[in-house]
């Protein structure tokens, strides 16, 4: 018999340490571990990390094996694996009705529960009974079930089981909006039952997705059907909102211990190498001692403080926790563990031998690791004042399987006994390797031929949807229904994925089904869903961001195919590709945009060097034959056949009435966003006003089609060749349309609402419903059928959409319909005249809700942000946690009331929002809650202020915007630059009697000077905003115009000097009212200094308590939560939210700043035993500002601004000797017992 090498002696010394740690536990029925002798819970968690050990032992046996007893022992251990994991699978598949209806609640009493008997399988509390839901948990069995596979052993036996793990994929893939009780069931550290979003839970969710993706859990033996799938965009999310969150853990907890298992072993989830050091260092300055590391600061579990009689903790309490929390030193081993898979060897060396130290070694020579190490109730006290001083006492769980499981990993690698690289056989750890640079392949597609035409006219050569067979191309939605299967499962009542929107990624690769290859469509393109598809110059910029998406989000094998349908609803009025959107391909052509590489080409040329993925899924026999007939229907679909809306044909109409519509101006009315009238007031401007101008253009003529017939009418192309234009005219006998069509939309000028031209309508909206009669509801039907106007259509498909409801049945034409169906007929009459305030009223009528929208409010409430909807003060609605699509929608639409324009435009707004959080995160720094409401009412009031016109104005011209310079003006907002308002006119021309053409059939930017007055042409108003440049010659703030037209200089020739200074002291003029617009900018936008929130912590502890405008921060906050804490920052915010006046909350938050300074540089020997008032100090300050600049009484009177501060000292600059600052400091001085000289000068670095 051959003797035992000295590496099969450590290999028997190490089973033999497994078997008495973990093995003997080990229940021979169910293959769980209990928590103890004496518990016999099973914990999911501890149940995986325990048996991660055994694996790796069973790996080192296969690996080093001498003799057959060798393989006997790796294949005895595998086996102890296998029991394990498929007795936590069948204890999850036992709740398989919890795991569907979690997949579409995200609800605690939904999910499964975290630990299971480990006698029998079942359930051991109820399922409120604890904080069952820890995504973490059920990520980390995904992710060894993944890593276990890939090494060979076979843990899924049945087809079943694998519908059972894909919906399990389903489970955690929502974990970046999920709040849990997180990695030590607690959700919020109080333990009140609080659910939060730990970074712990999402790290290990995205490692889990990406480890299981494409995996065949039969291993070698599998086929098709035993490969499961993840969508791309779910990981995707989690690493974004994980990269968001850290170095924090969740809102009650800055740091935790437990993202070194997202950082490192065993998730390697994080892949920005920068990140993972600023994590790991804030772990080991803050949490690390001698006997291991705090979970987090102000842990209160097993401490002498802590009461035993309790679970929760009172928020009080928790600074008693402070500097004696537990530690637990199986976070040496993680160390070990991760020095190893780092290569760092000094870390390696240094905490193998704090691990050493703080083993237990039994009489026979066994190494048992404690759970935690405590500091006795007699040495509190000398702990409290001099940290880790102090000797320990081990207590809990001897041995703590978890721990003892890392400490034989970091043994067995550190010994040679396995490489990294078979403890990671799917290479997690190179997730942060640099990644070759991605070259994306774009396609364009024409709709038809007649685009396709169009395109090669400017020398682009495209193919359409029919030439790019055999090779499909479908919308996105058909993707959301083919994966719908994925999953399904009819005995075990499982019904796949739930439709959630498919995302850019997964949209980017190609898929095979049988013999068949398909290609999908972004899901933004199409206007049916949301009315900013209308809008080229918003798709070509959306295409440009997601083109340099994929440079840091593509991770696929294969390189990304972007494809891009150009649509009839891309065309300008003139049915012409726009010239942005030539421009954009042109550039494509080049190689580059944005900064990202491209390929542009045909379909079919990308198919050898795309990602593709098998629809394997498909071919599932278990599927019944409604749903093969399903999967037909989508591959077979006829394409929709509605006409278009403003087709062109020969047809003759009754005169068009002229009389005023009874109901003229209702859709303008139902708007209630509201300018600041004290600041209107300042802006409005001495008539003529800007506004008469604007209006002057936005009149159209009526086009008298007897004379035209709608006959085609020859043109010249750019390229000299004739073809014919065919003009919009409505095809009266479609049965799917009933308005009658005009050739612009303008046919009358805007009227004031209260307009004396209709006292009938202004008596009926202020005397209310007593005037109900006086509209006659067949005279409406009437006008409807007599007029081509879109307003007066719009307005009189309002009112009866108010009065009578959607489903009321009207007769146009002759043909019965509904008023749901002249609404549809509307939005999209609207949006191909790019009427973007029509657009957005009629989508709110119509209740349209854009698909992004529950993604576009997660994204930014997981990255710390708070939202509100609604116009404050009454109506407004904080939304804190994710909420699903149509709750969301609902609470907007409530919010919003009966203004839909404001519904339309709020989601509009957090569609925007969402995609600069993503881009630029550094707008939003300091920025706890993003008031849309106010958000709105801040466009207008900038609008107001740059255009010259009253609120109501303003607020018409913001709706009228498009989604692009929507959009424009937000990132403006945000980021602070300074901007201008330029205008331009689309120009349609038209024929004039007898068919006299005085110009081209198409549209065109043009500025005032090009304009013939005389020519028959039909000029609507279009607002573009830009960045303001250094020495632009405008003299205001934000001048209409760059460059004046004749027309424009007519109608502002009158300017008020409280203004305005004269056009050569334009600088002077540009800096004045700059620093009261910045302060209220930045209160309207809630924007705080850098490490704000942490500084008044500060603050508070010296004190008694903070009162700002009556609202009172106490000192025992301080007592509650650390100084890094969300929760403390939305504490303070609260309080200064409630400050109306935003320049105002400005000012307080300046005053704070000054307090915060005191603190920083008195080296902790001022203590005030009072409270601060900080209205006060800023009351103070400004009367000191009054007195130094000796302004005279009536003067100063007449410049009080809000909360009655001088104007003055609002536009004054922060920093300087005379800034706000200086009197702030001057006023700190004489209200707190601070030393001055006897100038009330203070002597110390704040001043």
């Amino acid at each position: 018999m051959r003797n035992r090498s000295n590496s099969g002696v450590r290999l028997d010394y190490y089973q033999r340490l497994l078997n008495k740690t973990i093995l003997k536990y080990q229940n021979p029925v169910t293959g769980l571990l209990p928590a103890s002798e004496e518990n016999s819970h099973a914990w999911v968690r501890d149940n995986v990390y325990a048996v991660l050990s055994v694996w790796a032992l069973a790996l080192a046996y296969r690996k080093t094996a001498d003799l057959d007893e060798d393989r006997a022992k790796a294949y005895e251990l595998e086996q102890s694996v296998v029991k394990l994991m498929r007795g936590l699978l069948r204890c999850m598949m036992s709740q398989v009705e919890k795991l569907e209806r979690f997949k579409h609640t995200q609800h605690v009493n939904d999910s499964l529960h975290a630990k299971y008997c480990s006698k029998t399988g079942k359930t051991v509390v109820g399922d409120q009974a604890w904080g069952h839901l820890q995504i973490d948990a059920t990520s980390l069995y995904i992710l060894s079930l993944a890593q276990m596979t890939a090494s060979g052993l076979q843990i899924i036996f049945t087809l079943d089981e694998v519908s059972f793990v894909q919906n399990l994929i389903f489970y955690i893939e929502t974990a970046y909006r999920t709040p849990d009780y997180g990695i030590w069931e607690r959700g919020d550290k109080t333990n009140h039952g609080l659910p939060e979003l730990n970074s712990s839970s999402i790290g290990m969710a995205k490692a889990a997705l990406e480890a299981i993706n494409e995996l065949d859990l039969f291993g070698a033996r599998g086929g098709p059907l035993s490969v499961v799938h993840v969508l791309p965009d779910e990981a995707q999310q989690c690493q974004a909102i994980l990269l968001s969150m850290l170095p924090r853990e969740s809102n009650s907890k800055e740091i935790d211990a437990a993202l070194l298992t997202v950082i490192s072993f065993p998730a390697f989830a994080v892949d920005d190498g920068e990140k993972v050091e600023e994590t790991r260092d804030s772990i080991v300055t803050k949490l690390e001692g001698k006997y291991g590391f705090c979970r987090f600061l102000r842990d209160g579990y097993k401490t002498a403080r802590e009461d035993p009689n309790r679970l929760h903790y009172e928020p009080w309490e928790l600074q008693v926790f402070e500097r004696i929390e537990c530690q637990w030193p199986m976070f040496f081993a993680l160390f070990v563990l991760d020095g190893l898979f780092n290569g760092r060897e000094e870390q390696v060396k240094k905490y193998s031998e704090k691990l050493d130290s703080v083993m237990i070694k039994t009489d026979e020579g066994i190494h048992l690791l404690p759970e935690l190490y405590a500091v006795h109730k007699e040495m509190v006290e000398q702990e409290y004042k001099t940290p880790n001083s102090q000797k320990r006492e081990a207590i809990g769980r001897l041995p703590h399987r978890w721990g003892q499981s890392l400490y034989i990993i970091s043994k067995l690698v550190q010994e040679g006994f396995l490489s990294p690289g078979e403890l990671d056989p799917l290479n997690r750890r190179l997730v942060s390797e640099p990644k070759p640079d991605i070259v994306v392949q774009v396609v364009i597609l024409a709709e038809d031929e007649f685009i396709q035409s169009k395109l090669w006219e400017h020398g682009i050569k495209v193919q359409t949807m029919e030439e790019v067979r055999p090779l499909q191309v479908f919308p996105a939605s058909v993707l959301t229904q083919i994966y719908s299967l994925l999953g399904r499962n009819k005995k075990m009542g499982l019904t796949g994925r739930p439709k959630n929107e498919i995302g850019l990624l997964a949209t980017s690769k190609l898929y095979t089904y049988r013999d068949q290859i398909l290609a999908f469509i972004p899901q933004y393109v199409d206007p049916h869903q949301f009315y900013q598809a209308f809008d080229y110059n918003f798709i070509i910029d959306k295409f440009k961001n997601d083109v340099g998406y994929f440079t840091g989000n593509w991770r696929s094998l294969g390189r990304p195919v972007y494809i891009y349908s150009i649509t009839k609803a891309v065309l300008d009025v003139g049915h012409n590709p726009p010239g942005a959107l030539i421009g954009t391909i042109k550039k494509l052509q080049s190689g580059y945009i944005a900064g990202t590489r491209v390929h542009l080409g045909n379909l079919a040329d990308f198919v050898t060097t795309s990602c593709i993925t098998k629809l394997s899924f498909l071919r599932d026999p278990s599927h019944s034959e409604e749903v093969k007939h399903f999967v037909g229907d989508i591959f077979n679909r006829i394409p929709d056949t509605r006409p278009r809306l403003l087709s062109s044909s020969r047809i003759k109409t009754r005169p068009r009435s002229h009389s005023k519509s009874s109901v003229h101006g209702i859709v303008r009315r139902s708007r209630s966003i509201q300018v600041d009238p004290a600041q209107a007031k300042e802006r409005v401007p001495s008539p003529p006003s800007l506004q008469e101008s604007l209006k002057k253009f936005e009149r159209g003529i009526t086009v008298d089609r007897e004379q035209s017939g709608g006959v085609p009418i020859p043109t010249t192309s750019a390229h000299g060749r004739s073809h014919d234009v065919e003009f919009p005219i409505q095809r009266p006998h479609s049965p799917n349309l009933h308005l009658k069509g005009s050739l612009h939309p303008l046919h009358y000028s805007h009227q004031s609402p209260c307009s004396s031209s209709s006292p009938q309508l202004f008596h009926f909206f202020h005397q209310g419903t007593k005037q109900e009669s006086i509209i006659n509801v067949d005279e409406l039907v009437e006008q409807l059928n007599n007029t081509e106007v879109l307003h007066e259509q719009a307005d009189i498909i309002h009112y009866l959409y108010l009065h009578k409801g959607p489903d009321w049945e009207i007769t146009i034409d002759g043909k019965k319909c509904y008023i749901k169906e002249l609404l549809v007929e509307l939005y999209e009459k609207a949006g191909h005249w790019k009427h973007w305030g029509l657009v957005r009223h009629t989508a709110g009528l119509l209740k349209k809700r854009v698909e992004e929208l529950a993604l576009a409010a997660t994204d930014l409430l997981v990255r710390q942000k708070q939202l509100s909807v609604g116009l404050p003060p009454d109506r407004e609605r904080v939304i804190m946690r994710p909420l699903p699509p149509d709750e969301l929608a609902k609470i907007i639409f409530d919010a919003c009331g009966e203004d839909l324009s404001t519904a339309s435009l709020t989601q509009e707004l957090l569609i925007y929002l969402a995609m600069f959080i993503r881009t630029e995160p550094k707008l939003f720094n300091e920025m706890l809650r993003l008031r849309v409401g106010l958000i709105i009412q801040v466009m207008a009031s900038e609008l107001a202020r740059t255009l010259k016109c009253t609120g109501d104005e303003a607020s018409e011209h913001l709706m009228n915007l498009s989604p692009f310079e929507m959009k424009t003006l937000l990132h403006h907002i945000l980021s602070g630059k300074e901007f201008v308002i330029s205008t331009g006119y689309i120009h349609t021309c038209v024929p004039g009697p007898a068919g006299d053409l005085r110009g081209v059939g198409v549209s065109r930017w043009t500025t005032d000077s090009e304009t013939d007055e005389h020519t028959n042409v039909e000029d609507e108003c279009r607002l573009s905003v830009s960045t303001k440049k250094v020495g632009e010659e405008a003299t205001e703030f934000a001048r209409l115009s760059r460059k004046p037209h004749a027309k424009m200089q007519k109608s502002i020739h009158h300017i008020d000097p409280n203004d305005l200074e004269k056009d050569d002291e334009g600088v002077e003029s540009d800096r004045q009212g700059q620093w009261l617009r910045r302060r209220r900018l930045d209160g309207a936008l809630n924007r705080v200094p850098v490490g704000f929130y942490p500084r008044v912590w500060k603050v508070l502890k010296m004190c008694h308590g903070l009162v700002i405008e009556g609202q009172h921060l106490p000192h025992s906050l301080t007592r509650e939560m650390t100084p890094g804490e969300f929760k403390f920052a939305l504490h303070v915010e609260m309080v200064l939210n409630r400050i109306p006046q935003p320049e105002y909350r400005q000012l307080m938050v300046e005053a704070l700043m000054v307090l915060t300074l005191l603190t920083e540089n008195d080296n902790s020997k001022l203590s005030f035993s009072t409270l601060i008032y900080v209205d006060k100090i800023v009351q103070t300050a400004n009367a000191i500002y009054l007195k130094d600049q000796k302004i005279p009484s009536d003067v100063m009177e007449h410049s009080k601004g809000a909360a009655g501060i001088s104007l003055h000292f609002y536009d004054t600059a922060p920093s300087g000797r005379f800034g706000t600052m200086s009197y702030l400091c001057r006023a700190l001085a004489t209200i707190l017992p601070i030393p001055v000289d006897k100038d009330a000068n203070v002597d110390c670095a704040v001043s």
